[in-house]
């Protein structure tokens, strides 16, 4: 997959303001992300640094590795547009109950290898170590004894994204460093606060949302499990925003998606549109501010 140059008529980091750009976590919701990247490209703004969570560090990955948001949807909307083309690129997996993966069930978790499935569907172009990354990014996971947040931001860059993506019941545990890793969703669901004060602006894209559906109809076990999830991630970012929140908070309105609804991409990315304009705003205010 050949690459166009990313629109760059200014730079956070050259005169304008720091941005320090967090992508939250929330399954095929964060494909929304998309979008609100492109504003970045199409005002010719590159962000400072990106921290990630889950789909927010995949995507970011991708973003940080040099590829222009647009690519990053033209390739998106190819690989998920047909249920086909994602089953044949599962069954790689081979051994692992790839079909599961689509009709997930509580009595048979998935349990896949993040990391194989992370490299199964990233773009060509993504980089392999932090190292080598365009823009600085933080994939945020979370220790799972000690229950604490980490940011990876060094070595391995897809080992670190396997750990930030690593949902439970969908995905085994990931070992970096010796230390077992779950998804960053659990502790950091929307990862504002790990910038410090080498950044001017901080802007966030929250895509959890809270479970949908008629009030007195019971959930699936499936529907129970990610819906309560999605409540908790809520409740973390509430108490978040009441300490300090980021400069810029963008909420798509993406509500009518569940977590593994990647097969809805266009959907997705369509009813992110208007998140794309409102950051568009605030960053055009943003800049005027300085």
């Amino acid at each position: 997959m050949a690459h166009k140059p990313r629109p760059h008529h200014g730079d956070s980091t050259i005169g304008g303001p720091r941005i320090g750009l967090a992508l939250g976590g929330g399954g095929a919701r964060g494909l929304a992300h998309i979008p609100v990247l492109e504003a970045f490209d199409e005002l010719g703004i590159r962000p400072y640094r990106v921290v990630g969570t889950s789909i927010g560090a995949i995507v970011g990955a991708a973003y940080c590795s040099g590829i222009p948001a647009a690519d990053l949807r033209d390739y998106t909307l190819s690989v998920f547009k047909h249920r086909g083309e994602v089953l044949s690129r599962l069954w790689k997996l081979r051994r692992e109950r790839f079909s599961d993966l689509l009709t997930p069930s509580l009595g048979n978790p998935v349990q896949l290898n993040a990391q194989k499935l992370l490299d199964l569907f990233l773009p060509e172009g993504v980089a392999t170590d932090f190292k080598d990354l365009e823009i600085p990014l933080s994939a945020v996971a979370t220790d799972f004894y000690s229950g604490k947040a980490v940011a990876l931001s060094s070595g391995d860059l897809r080992l670190a994204v396997s750990a930030s993506m690593a949902i439970p019941m969908v995905f085994r545990p990931v070992v970096v460093d010796k230390r077992v890793m779950v998804d960053g969703g659990v502790t950091e669901p929307l990862p504002f606060g790990f910038f410090g004060k080498d950044v001017d602006v901080v802007a966030a894209v929250d895509v959890i949302n809270m479970p949908r559906g008629d009030a007195g109809r019971v959930p699936t076990p499936y529907e129970s499990i990610f819906g309560s999830t999605q409540i908790l991630m809520q409740s973390v970012i509430a108490d978040r925003l009441t300490h300090k929140g980021p400069d810029i908070l963008i909420r798509p309105n993406i509500t009518l998606f569940r977590v593994l609804d990647f097969l809805k991409a266009r959907a997705i990315v369509r009813a992110a549109e208007p998140a794309k304009d409102e950051m568009k705003r605030a960053l055009e205010t943003t800049l005027r501010r300085f």
